[in-house]
C-alpha cells in the first residue's frame, strides 16, 4: 500500500510532465548506429515524432493523449448540460491522481454518484496513466529519449519493479494480472506495466493485462465501498463522512510511514 500511494501522488504532476516536456525531450535525432538520441550536429534535427510514430510505444504515447483529450472534451461537452456534473469528473480524476481510486470513488459514491460514472472516470484516469507511462519508461529505459525532469520518478518505478520482478516472473502473465488486481500488494498499473516490460512481454500483451487488472481492481472496490457506503447511510451522512475522513487518514500514514522508511534506508546506504 505505501508503494501505491505514493505512484499515484506522483502521477498527477507526471500526466502533464510528459505533455509538457515532451517536446524537450524531443530535440534530439536517432542514431541509427547506437541507437540512442543524440544532438544533430552538422544538419538540422530531424523531426523525432515521426521516428517515434513507427515505433510501437510511440503509438501508444499518442493514443494515451488522444484518450486524456477525448476526455478532456467530454468533460466540456457533459458542462453544456450539467455543469455540476462536468465539474465532479474533474474532481474525480483530480482526486483520483493525487489520493488514489480508492479516496476518489469514496468521495464519489457520498456525493451520490452511481457505478456508471464512478466506475467510467476513475477507469478512464487509470487507463491514460497506464498508456502515458509505459512508452515514456520503456523509451527512457532504452535511452532512445530523454525526459530529465521525469529520471527521479522513472528510477524509482524502475527500483521498485526490480523488487517485485521474481515474485510475478514465477507466475508468468497470470502473476502479472493478480500483482494489479489484488489489494494486497497494492503496487497499482504503473509499477506492473514496467514488470511487464522487464519480463520481456509484448506491449500490446503488458498493456492488455495491466488493464484488465487495473479495471478489476476498480470493480472489487466499487463493489466493497458502494456496499460501505450504503451500510453506513442507515446510521446517518456523519458515518460516511467520518469513513472517508478514516480513509484518508490510512493512505497518508502509510505513505508518511513510507517515506520515512526509504529516507531512513538512504541513510544506511550512505
Amino acid at each position: 500500500m505505501p508503494e501505491h500511494q505514493h505512484e499515484k501522488t506522483k502521477s498527477f504532476g507526471y500526466i502533464f510532465a510528459i505533455i509538457l516536456f515532451l517536446p524537450e525531450s524531443l530535440l534530439y535525432t536517432v542514431n541509427d548506429e547506437d541507437t540512442k538520441l543524440a544532438p544533430a550536429v552538422e544538419r538540422p534535427p530531424k523531426p523525432v515524432w515521426r521516428q517515434l510514430l513507427k515505433t510501437a510505444e510511440g503509438r501508444i504515447l499518442l493514443l494515451g493523449i488522444a484518450i486524456a483529450f477525448a476526455g478532456l472534451i467530454g468533460m466540456g461537452l457533459v458542462a453544456f448540460w450539467s455543469p455540476q456534473t462536468s465539474e465532479m469528473i474533474g474532481a474525480m480524476s483530480i482526486t483520483n491522481l493525487i489520493l488514489g481510486a480508492v479516496v476518489s470513488m469514496s468521495i464519489d459514491y457520498v456525493a451520490g454518484y452511481g457505478h456508471p460514472l464512478v466506475i467510467a472516470v476513475n477507469m478512464w484516469v487509470e487507463t491514460v496513466v497506464v498508456l502515458l507511462f509505459y512508452p515514456v519508461f520503456v523509451l527512457s529505459l532504452r535511452k532512445l529519449v530523454v525526459f530529465p525532469r521525469l529520471k527521479r520518478f522513472l528510477e524509482r518505478t524502475q527500483a521498485a519493479a526490480e523488487r517485485h520482478h521474481d515474485k510475478v516472473r514465477r507466475y508468468g502473465i497470470a502473476g502479472l494480472f493478480i500483482f494489479v488486481w489484488v489489494p494486497f500488494w497494492m503496487t497499482g498499473p504503473v509499477v506492473g506495466s514496467a514488470i511487464g516490460y522487464l519480463l520481456g512481454f509484448p506491449a500490446w500483451l503488458t498493456l492488455s493485462v495491466v488493464i484488465a487488472g487495473t479495471f478489476m481492481t476498480l470493480l472489487s472496490w466499487a463493489y466493497l465501498l458502494f456496499g460501505i457506503y450504503t451500510r453506513a447511510a442507515d446510521f446517518g451522512p456523519w458515518a460516511s463522512v467520518l469513513i472517508i475522513g478514516l480513509i484518508v487518514l490510512v493512505i497518508l500514514a502509510f505513505y508518511l510511514l513510507n517515506r520515512r522508511s526509504r529516507s531512513r534506508k538512504l541513510k544506511e546506504s550512505a
